[in-house]
């Protein structure tokens, strides 16, 4: 997805339109999910992928035509082979693609796309944070390091992610920060003071994810403090914890797997 922004931009940087192809909805075994994206420029040059096969070169040809007509829409697709008005991919399923022209003079359709970018905001720059930010980065999340320390968040450790913000405390720690319902919290940071204090305000965010680091004792005496402090078992059930599917991670490298893996999983359920 990242390249695929980037790619956009330059176009328009460039003076040149294009056209974004992206699959809005699906139902069965569609081959791409909501979300997927395909870039093509007005010498018909694809990037990216709405899901391969007929479908794709279906959407292609649209995109093609788009050109010409500089109108926008959405198109359905049934992707069952007993369907007689299917197009013949074993996937089977449905899908929903939206087809949108972007004029480099008004792109204000394709900007507005890339503010509900899915973002996790990963509090914690050690060693878990670390490999997290890495992991999300590269499968497209636009990514932020959040940290007391900033010997620790800095851009010799974290080159690649999105923003770095040092906190006073992390008693503050959503002071500067304006999440929404594509945000992923992840909770690393070095202690289990700062795990409650991120998750205490947390509880009170808009996102789409709260994950906390730690065992199951740790679990237990944050929930039991967070309960004293007024907060329900229903609040409490929406956070992930101890974060990350259980795959028996021990390095910083598998743990940070284990919650990309579990992040993927929540946003593909949404």
């Amino acid at each position: 997805m990242k390249e695929i922004i980037r790619i956009g931009r330059d176009l328009i940087e460039a003076g040149e339109d294009f056209v974004v192809a992206k699959v809005i909805d699906t139902v069965g075994s569609a081959p791409r999910k909501k979300g997927a994206w395909l870039i093509m420029t007005r010498e018909g040059k694809p990037y990216g992928t709405v899901g391969g096969g007929k479908l794709e070169a279906i959407v292609e040809d649209l995109c093609r035509e788009t050109f010409t007509t500089k109108k926008s829409g959405s198109h359905d697709f049934s992707l069952t082979p007993a369907d007689r008005q299917g197009i013949d991919m074993r996937c089977g399923g449905d899908a929903k693609v939206s087809i949108d022209y972007v004029d480099h003079l008004n792109p204000q359709n394709f900007e507005d796309e890339l503010e509900s970018e899915a973002t996790a905001y990963i509090f914690g720059a050690g060693h878990v944070g670390k490999e997290v930010a890495k992991i999300l980065n590269y499968i497209d999340f636009s990514t932020v390091i959040l940290d007391d320390r900033p010997e620790f968040a800095n851009r010799d450790r974290f080159p690649d992610v999105d923003k770095i913000v040092i906190l006073d405390n992390f008693q503050t720690a959503f002071r500067d920060v304006q999440t929404d319902s594509d945000s992923y919290i992840i909770i690393v940071t070095r202690g289990h003071s700062g795990d409650y204090d991120v998750l205490k305000q947390a509880l009170s965010q808009k996102s789409a994810y709260i994950g906390m680091i730690g065992s199951r004792k740790k679990k237990a005496t944050i929930y039991k403090q967070l309960l004293a402090d007024g907060f329900s078992e229903t609040d409490l059930e929406k956070v992930h914890a101890p974060i990350g599917l259980r795959i028996a991670a021990e390095t910083p490298e598998e743990i940070a797997i284990s919650i990309a893996a579990e992040i993927i999983q929540v946003k593909e359920s949404l």
